[in-house]
């Protein structure tokens, strides 16, 4: 009888795990880290069938190279404890044929796409060594962003949502039963699939218990009875958690867990928000400088695996021509030098009428280095443009890869632009304010001195009042002037005393050509 799977699981650093391990895994292939720099090497692994991948239609070329993929899926999350890749994992009816099971996988992988948006890993396995010969399966990796023209963009969220998360999940396993069923049908096979519970079918049997690479793996190495199938024995009991309800229980366990994670990372962007707003424009130049800093693009496709194998390979055979160019050289230098210091014998010599050993032994010398030359030129050439090649992939992925840094740049230089303008401001207002203090204070010591001298006659009480409490303060002049300065602080005060000397502007601005600043 066909048997059912699918598990829904996610990819999340905070449990130590990336995208480019987990490609690279499942479909036995090497893939180095850009963001990390670790190497991923799976080559060795057996049992791989097929590896496919799925895009949707408007995906750029780069993303037909899975290394490419899976290191712009991991460059696009910038939270330590991002969940960077979703896997859904099915398991393959073995009355099918090889063909039949890859047509299966591929067409729900492209429902996926098609209805998520996002890219697909699709990689089939055969059932393990000493495991259960029927356990053909498939791990389905997405990625956790939509796949457009311009990369990866949009969060696919509503796998992670809480209220429509669980419920799309059991969609997708009611789909896939039934696409399942179809491709038996199409093959004339009359086993059929049920995702629901044995429960739900009103099947009255112990179910399965679904052990994991972890305990499969610790079974055929010791031949011993895992934990977990013991485990699974003793919660065979009315009204226990099965295990076919298990993949879901764990599924949704950790997209509860995501999104809290995601909420936790949330709120640590609105405080890293509200801390950029607080700058000022000193500090977010130096902060767009750190960050700009960071990029390090030529650092990094210099450091590229792909770049430093290619351009080691680039030296070694410039090196091997430039040896052999200088030992051409060398030679022919030698013949030249000889044949200047024996005239005679260089003629004979190329007459045909003698031989001089030395000379031929130069030629062939040069002969045979020149031809060596010339063989490793192009091969030299091919070299080089495959390290040329290699960089611009780099770089191009590089790139991809600080999109989001680089938008983050942009945004923050257009704040520091506005930061600047609006410190500007402030600091031309605050001089036209401090002028005008120190106007107004010049138009009230010379007002108290026209007062004491009874040269302002006509001054009112509170002017008079306000005067002679000037012409008290201690000190000489200027110290007076700094007391007036400080109590002009406040904008009612200045106003007050500028309505106070107003009728006297006439006198006060004397010989300086100014009305009395407010």
């Amino acid at each position: 009888m066909a048997i059912y799977h699918l598990s829904v699981k996610t990819i999340s650093r905070s449990a130590g795990r990336s995208a480019t391990a987990a490609a690279a895994y499942r479909a036995a292939v090497r893939i180095a880290d850009q963001r990390t720099g670790e190497i991923h090497d799976y080559r060795r692994k057996r049992g791989v069938v097929s590896a496919d991948l799925v895009l949707p239609a408007e995906a750029p070329a780069w993303a037909q190279d899975r290394e490419a993929l899976w290191n712009a899926a991991e460059q696009a999350e910038r939270r330590r404890n991002a969940t960077v890749a979703r896997e859904f994992e099915i398991a393959l009816p073995a009355e099918l044929p090889a063909e039949g099971r890859r047509a299966l996988t591929l067409a729900f992988a492209g429902e996926l796409v098609e209805r998520h948006g996002c890219a697909a890993d699709v990689c089939i396995h055969t059932p393990g060594r000493g495991g259960d010969d029927r356990n053909h399966h498939a791990h389905i990796l997405l990625t956790t962003r939509r796949l457009g023209r311009d990369g990866l963009g949009e969060k696919t969220r509503e796998l992670d949502d809480r209220a429509r998360g669980p419920a799309l999940v059991r969609t997708w396993r009611e789909r896939f039963a039934a696409l399942q069923n179809a491709h038996l049908l199409a093959a004339d096979r009359p086993e059929r699939v049920d995702h629901r519970t044995l429960e739900a079918q009103g099947v009255e049997q112990t179910p399965g218990v679904h052990l994991g690479p972890a305990a499969t793996g610790y079974e055929r190495r010791t031949g011993a009875v895992s934990r977990r199938r013991q485990d699974g024995a003793e919660q065979q009991t009315p009204g226990a958690v099965t295990a076919e309800d298990e993949p879901q229980r764990a599924g949704l366990e950790q997209t509860i867990a995501a999104l809290t994670a995601e909420l936790k990372a949330a709120r640590l962007e609105a405080i890293e928000e509200r801390r950029v707003a607080r700058m000022s424009a000193a500090e977010l130049q130096a902060h767009i400088a750190q960050l700009r800093g960071s990029l390090r693009i030529s650092e990094r496709v210099a450091s590229d695996p792909a770049v430093i194998e290619a351009q080691t390979r680039e030296d070694r055979l410039d090196a091997e021509q430039r040896a052999a160019v200088t030992q051409a050289d060398q030679a022919e230098t030698a013949a030249r030098v000889w044949r200047r210091a024996h005239p005679k014998r260089a003629a004979a010599h190329d007459s045909g009428f003698w031989r001089s050993p030395q000379l031929e032994r130069w030629d062939d010398e040069a002969g045979a280095a020149r031809r060596a030359a010339g063989e490793i030129a192009p091969r030299h050439a091919a070299a080089a443009h495959e390290t040329r090649r290699a960089r611009a992939v780099a770089e191009a992925c590089i790139e991809h890869e600080v999109a989001p840094v680089r938008a983050q740049l942009a945004e923050l230089e257009q704040r520091y632009r506005e930061t600047l303008a609006r410190e500007q401001t402030a600091r031309k207002a605050a001089r036209q304010q401090m002028q005008a203090i120190e106007q107004l204070a010049g138009h009230l010591l010379k007002a108290a001195g026209l007062y004491q001298a009874g040269k302002l006659p006509d001054a009112s009480a509170p002017l008079v009042k306000l005067l002679d409490g000037i012409n008290q303060l201690p000190g000489p002049r200027q110290q007076k002037r700094r007391q007036v300065i400080e109590g002009l602080a406040d904008p009612e005060t200045r106003q007050a005393f500028a309505s106070l000397l107003a009728p006297h502007a006439a006198v006060l601005d004397k010989g300086r050509g100014r009305g009395i600043s407010r």
